[in-house]
């Protein structure tokens, strides 16, 4: 199976199925194993329709006579019940096994002297116009009214150097970005430098991710109060933040604050240009991570903007809905999407390493075009399960 054996080996599969209790008590046409692969098949190809994915995915082992005498390609109807039956909670369950950071001290672009780069971020996805997706995810929703099409809220932390997302959360519309991240707060720790956007920054949330060991970079929205405590060499001043109505006499935590103006030339988006950017940081101490350091860091956790468009335009084709037709299908599919995607990135930041170049260099679309080749062309595993032992029933 090329890809995602290589990243998810069948034993690790197997033991991920058995701990979430979806073992098969009799043998199947589909196997809980082969439907694993199936769902990250269906991000691998997502054009194709349920039957034809279904045929990529076995073709590479069609020649061997136990499969032309015992296996067909199932329709699609069972192919939906199978996906059913696995539900979504053993792809999670995988993810959360196998879906780690993977960046070494090595490679270009992931840390800053001894802090990984982590960058925070949100994205929707719109799913089937369906009853039963409406009533979990809710749908968007402004002055001219209510959205055509139910959405789930994603939220992801990816490492800025290799784009590889190892931890996510998700939820319907309504769910904000804040309450997500708190979900994902046992994702990180020390040794790592969380960045986040304006929309993060709060009393609250700042004191529960700082809690984990991990140092922040967040930026602040401008009516964000931060009074000037203490100035420091580089420009950089100490300040805090206070608790929401509290009039600032409740307990303080100590912050840093950098302050600077984007510069048309140079910049990574010159579109900005001239705008200011305050960032919060608890750096406390400038020698260890001068301003213009973290202002220069900071730049990289665009590059999470850059993960939310591989996925949704090239892994998925632009397809602008999901396919799964109802909520456990719509969670359980996009936890194949960050299987997959999470391979595909683990694979670029290997073959980097080994050429000794920056994995910004290898083309994500075509490593996906590779990936879907190899599919096809070198199946390792096989949709039976194992022959029973003697005195023992197929499980």
């Amino acid at each position: 199976m090329g890809v995602l054996t290589r990243s998810f080996p069948p034993d690790l599969v197997d033991e991920v199925v058995a701990g979430q209790g979806r073992t098969e008590q009799r043998s199947r046409l589909l196997p809980a194993r082969m439907v694993v692969y199936y769902v990250m098949a269906l991000a691998l190809f997502a054009s194709e329709g349920y039957e034809e994915v279904m045929r990529r995915l076995v073709q590479g082992l069609a020649w061997t006579a136990r499969w032309r005498g015992t296996w067909r390609v199932p329709s699609s109807p069972a192919i939906s019940k199978a996906r059913s039956r696995l539900g979504p909670e053993v792809l999670a369950a995988l993810f959360d096994r196998a879906c780690v950071p993977v960046a070494r001290p090595g490679t270009p672009g992931a840390f800053y002297r001894s802090w990984r780069l982590v960058a925070v971020d949100g994205s929707t996805l719109d799913v089937p116009d369906e009853a039963d997706n409406a009533r979990r995810f809710g749908k968007p929703s402004n002055d001219q009214g209510q959205g055509a099409l139910p959405q789930v809220r994603l939220l992801a932390l990816a490492e800025c150097g290799t784009h590889a997302v190892f931890a996510a959360a998700m939820a319907g519309i309504a769910t904000g970005e804040q309450a997500l991240l708190r979900r994902l707060l046992g994702k990180v720790g020390a040794g790592m430098l969380v960045m986040a956007d304006r929309n993060f920054l709060g009393y609250d949330l700042w004191a529960a991710a700082a809690a984990t060991g991990a140092d922040l970079l967040w930026r602040a929205k401008s009516d964000t109060r931060l009074p000037v405590v203490t100035e420091l060499p580089d420009g950089s001043y100490l300040s805090y933040l206070v608790a929401p109505g509290t009039r600032g006499r409740g307990t303080r935590i100590p912050v840093r604050v950098i302050e600077y103006t984007l510069q048309a030339s140079g910049s990574a988006h010159p579109h900005n240009a001239g705008e200011v950017y305050r960032l919060v940081t608890t750096i406390l101490d400038p020698q260890a991570a001068p301003a213009e350091d973290l202002a220069e860091a900071y730049a990289q956790r665009w590059e999470i903007e850059s993960v939310f468009d591989e996925i949704k335009t090239h892994q998925l084709d632009a397809r602008p809905v999901l396919r799964s037709r109802d909520p456990d299908g719509v969670e359980q599919e996009i936890w194949g999407i960050l299987l997959v995607h999470h391979a595909i990135r683990d694979l670029i930041h290997t073959s980097a390493r080994h050429a000794g170049i920056d994995p910004d260099r290898v083309s994500f679309t075509r490593t996906l075009r590779a990936a879907r080749r190899q599919l096809s062309d070198q199946a390792g595993l096989s949709p039976l399960p194992a022959a029973p032992r003697p005195g023992h029933r197929h499980r």
